[in-house]
């Protein structure tokens, strides 16, 4: 009987230590960086823009 009560607290005491938090979960995620959009691109997509608008007024 000793044994068994002996096994069982063995393996809650396990269990406990395993399921175990060590360090506090972070609650707040983390901030997301927003990525800078290059120079070149915004002008090409102007140009593209110039290109439509003077294809639409042509018709």
């Amino acid at each position: 009987m000793k044994k068994v009560l002996l096994l069982i607290a063995v393996i809650l005491g396990t269990s406990v230590m395993v399921n175990a938090q060590t360090a506090p979960a972070k609650t707040t995620p983390t901030k997301e960086v927003k990525a800078t959009k290059h120079a070149k691109h915004a002008k090409h997509k102007a140009e593209k823009a110039a290109k439509m608008e003077a294809a639409t007024e042509k018709k």
